[in-house]
């Protein structure tokens, strides 16, 4: 190998092992083309060191930037749940949770991009989490391998499949070389053991980590009223089967209906409308009461506010002895009026307050838990009403009036990039700007609901990638572990596989797919053999990226959701790896005759 190589070789070694050390993987991966930069290595990757940023504009991180926003519609108008909570219900076990998150992804994912299948669900996966007390690092996971597992199963499951087929196309002229349920015949086997190893293998494998809002400690007692609406979906449910009951941190102390009082109320007791739930809990609870579909705060103050719902969010104010409203009662004092904010919850010394909001009379010291426009946080921060002022990210009220709006934004983008009448980024650009315009989000929430951290090292790894590719590594390591395998086709196919295997897990996807297919189909033809089931192998072991976070972008995606670190993809990625592998190259020869 050329020098150029072997440093190549030494930094991406070193690289691997800062991040098993849990470093900031996005600082290591831009310190790696650093390395590379100064060495003037990226002259062999692109015509001058000057467009070494171009990664950032990269299809992929493009792709999974304006994903981003489409998600946040997706979240700020509880569109998800329409969908997923009937499918997904209340698993009472980890294993439970696992089945019903991963069957139907990976069901999903053998017709559509894995990307946006992982956006669309991360909301719903933390709500998931949330609500059974599942940790999140027991599905975010699950999620991605499910989807890189289902991608395997059809031509057009994943790009990775897609290269391959152009590339036979356009050497071979032959269009009838590989269908479209070729892969199936592996991939199906794959994915239903991958699957399964991850069902049995998790509790062991996958980190218990709970969320930081699990965590938080919050000693803070709240009660707050929310009221069922008239034409809510919750009607005639059960406390249990609305979701209602075993909420983290919270619970339902009693029902007033029609006068009456209920307390200790029964899992069994069905909803009705105008039913005011009183709930007792910490104040990161009450913000998944905000997004509950059919429940709003019982205070009629809401609908006196200056601004509409959907542009409100809670923030926590605790009252100073200079706040003119001391020693009177909320309603007395004209608390809205005054502030234009909207009080929905009271803390009184850490203890929640059994009273009506209106009733509740002022103390210096009451943490009080409003809605307001974010405007109200800003403004009162400079004045001497409140010792503290704190907004709550992501505590802006779901507007559910255009969840189907947003759902149909979102099934058109699917469907338009499924039938490749717009590429993925063309059709994610699409969904984005949709999304704004339609106002199922705006550009305050578009901007934050972006992770740069990830878009960083997605880029970052490309760079990466395209360094051991253009420096030679890559091909070397290939033609050097297949040609150790003599003419065995058996061997031959291993190698083939396993060399794919590695490679994917440090270059893209598609750039495996690359360097590996020219090897392949020249191996094969050499020695006479069909190169269809060695092809599918290069499909199944380029998709396949489970060790690393970063060897498939939807990895990268649940890192940070899941609280992971570069370890933990290593303790289940490497044996899921294994697995896969054992399972297509014992199939594949079942499938498809090695030789012509």
């Amino acid at each position: 190998m050329s020098w150029e190589a072997w440093l190549t070789l030494a930094v991406v070694v070193a690289m691997v092992v800062a991040m098993a050390r849990n470093l900031a993987s996005d600082l290591i991966m831009l310190g790696a083309v650093v390395i590379f930069l100064t060495a003037g290595l990226f002259s062999k990757s692109f015509p001058d060191a000057g467009k070494l940023l171009q990664g950032l504009g990269n299809e992929a991180v493009v792709t999974v930037a304006v994903l981003y926003v489409v998600v946040s519609g997706l979240s700020r108008t509880g569109a998800m749940e329409l969908i997923t909570r009937p499918l997904l219900g209340s698993p009472r076990t980890v294993a439970g949770a696992q089945a019903r998150l991963m069957l139907p992804v990976a069901g999903m994912s053998a017709f559509l991009n894995n990307t946006p299948i992982v956006a669309m669900c991360l909301p719903v996966v933390s709500d998931l989490s949330k609500r059974t007390g599942i940790p999140a690092s027991k599905l975010f996971m699950p999620l991605s391998f499910a989807t890189i597992l289902g991608g395997t199963c059809t031509l057009i499951g994943t790009s990775t499949n897609m290269v391959i087929y152009g590339l036979h196309v356009a050497e071979t002229k032959n269009r009838d070389g590989l269908s479209m349920f070729d892969p199936a015949w592996v991939g199906i086997p794959c994915a239903l053991a991958g699957m399964g190893f991850i069902l049995l293998t998790s509790r062991w494998l996958l980190p218990a980590r709970t969320s930081a809002v699990a965590v938080s400690g919050d000693s803070r007692q709240y009660s707050i009223e929310m009221m069922v609406e008239e034409a809510s979906p919750l009607i005639g449910k059960t406390i249990e089967g609305a979701g209602l009951r075993g909420l983290p941190g919270l619970y339902l102390a009693e029902i007033e209906r029609e006068g009456r009082l209920l307390p200790a109320v029964a899992s069994t007791e069905r909803l009705s409308g105008g039913d005011r739930l009183v709930f007792v809990g910490v104040v990161d609870s009450m913000l998944d009461l905000q997004r509950v579909r059919g429940l709003r705060p019982a205070t009629d103050q809401l609908h006196k506010l200056d601004a509409p719902r959907s542009e409100r969010c809670l923030i926590e104010a605790v009252v100073s002895n200079k706040c003119p409203l001391v020693g009177q009662s909320i309603r007395e004092g004209r608390f809205r009026s005054v502030y234009n904010a909207a009080v929905i919850a009271v803390s009184h010394r850490g203890e929640r307050v059994n009273k009506k909001i209106g009733d509740v009379v002022l103390e210096v010291g009451d943490t009080l838990l409003l809605e307001a426009h974010p405007s109200f946080a800003d403004q009162q921060r400079n004045r001497k009403d409140f010792f503290l002022v704190s907004r709550l990210e992501g505590s802006t009220p779901p507007d559910h009036k255009r969840a189907w709006v947003a759902l149909s934004i979102l099934a058109a983008m699917v469907v338009v990039a499924g039938f490749e009448w717009l590429s993925m980024v063309q059709a994610g650009m699409l969904a984005a700007a949709l999304m704004l315009v339609t106002g199922c989000c705006n550009a305050v929430s578009a901007r934050r609901s972006i992770d740069w951290e990830i878009l960083v090292t997605i880029a970052a790894a490309l760079g990466v990638g395209e360094t051991m590719r253009s420096t030679g590594l890559a091909k070397t390591i290939a033609e050097t572990a297949i040609g150790a395998t003599g003419s065995n086709p058996w061997l031959i196919l291993v190698a083939i596989y396993g060399t794919s295997m590695v490679l994917t897990e440090f270059l893209s996807n598609n750039a495996t797919a690359a360097i590996l297919y020219p090897i392949t189909m020249a191996t094969t033809a050499s020695l006479g053999l069909d190169p269809k089931p060695y092809l599918i192998a290069v499909m199944v072991a380029a998709s396949c990226g489970f060790a690393t976070p970063f060897g498939y972008q939807t990895n990268l995606m649940v890192f940070g959701p899941g609280g992971y670190r570069f370890a933990d993809f290593l303790r289940l990625g490497v044996l899921l790896d294994l697995v896969v592998m054992a399972v297509a190259v014992c199939v594949l020869p079942l499938a498809f005759d090695l030789k012509l």
